[in-house]
């Protein structure tokens, strides 16, 4: 029998442990995700995004760190691997080596190029309509923010959504909220069948709830799972009280590791310093270029921990 497929859930975007050498623990990453398989509300693992260090990883390793997710709990969850390139066939062959590996389906980030440079309005649809075609995968689409050069308009996000069968869903990276809400909107008139799901850790209940999201793309929920699995529970019985109370619970640990801000490589450090101090990874390293935390850092996200109500380590 096939395997069912869930694209409306909490998606955590996995960490990576490493070991002193920045070679990757493997028997840590096993553990890891089958203790984040073990909570109720998530239904699939995202590796291989930001959080995860994509860009640290060599092409190699991107299939390593899928191998071991999908061998440790593809049985039971939906695994997407993160695709960030800058061409289309490399991005085609990449797919293809994540599917072969274990992968349900993947996070197409767009090329950076279009960062710098803008693209051509026609430009993304092509490339994921390439992609899709020629490796035959399910497709979450990376949708980065508004105000950046490599943001699709949402009458884009619906021809992708309508031409394109293996488009499954959108994380919705918008961060501008009124044209969030906005578009939300018009892809949940145009393409019903489509999952939204928002990438917003730093703001989550607000851009789950108000839009009415069918789920969470967020490295968050593989740092705190307790807390934002129980806050998915809430938003989906509709008890806004409960909702209040986890966002409060959520506040301190988020202004620890995001300030306020979007997530980025030195937020993602702050996860992974999190994981360290709860005793989930037995080291913080991340790979360079992204600095280690200063002793003012790990103060604050220890304080951030204690304030949701962290306070000891736990075993896995």
């Amino acid at each position: 029998m096939s395997k069912v497929k869930n694209w409306k859930t909490i998606f955590p975007a996995i960490c990576v442990p490493m070991n002193d050498d920045y070679s990757i623990n493997e028997a840590e990453l096993r553990k890891y995700v089958s203790w984040l398989a073990g909570f109720d509300e998530i239904e699939g693992l995202v590796c291989n995004g930001h959080t995860g260090e994509i860009t640290g990883l060599n092409r190699q390793e991107r299939k390593r760190v899928v191998e071991i997710v999908a061998d440790e709990v593809g049985d039971r969850l939906t695994i997407i691997s993160g695709i960030n390139c800058e061409n289309t066939v490399e991005s085609i062959e990449m797919a293809k080596e994540v599917k072969e590996a274990g992968a349900d389906g993947i996070l197409l980030m767009p090329p950076h190029m279009w960062l710098r440079f803008g693209m051509h309005p026609d430009a993304p649809f092509n490339y994921i309509k390439d992609v899709a075609d020629g490796a035959d995968i399910d497709i979450i689409i990376h949708l980065y923010p508004a105000i950046s050069k490599a943001f699709y308009p949402v009458d884009t996000l619906v021809k992708m959504c309508k031409e394109i069968d293996h488009v499954k869903a959108i994380k919705m990276g918008t961060r501008v909220t009124p044209l969030y809400e906005n578009d939300v909107r018009v892809l949940r008139r145009e393409a019903p069948d489509v999952s939204l799901i928002t990438c917003h850790d730093e703001s989550l209940m607000s851009s789950l709830t108000f839009p009415g999201m069918d789920g969470a793309l967020i490295g968050f929920a593989a740092c705190i799972p307790e807390l934002i699995t129980e806050a998915f529970k809430a938003y989906k019985a509709g008890d806004f009280k409960k909702i209040h109370e986890y966002d409060d619970k959520i506040f301190p640990i988020s202004r620890a590791i995001y300030g306020g801000g979007q997530p980025s490589g030195e937020a993602h450090a702050r996860m992974k310093e999190a994981l360290f101090q709860r005793g989930i990874f037995s080291s913080a390293l991340m790979r360079r270029p992204v600095l280690p935390l200063t002793a003012e850092e790990k103060a604050q996200v220890s304080e951030g921990l204690k304030g949701s109500g962290y306070t000891s380590k736990i075993t896995l």
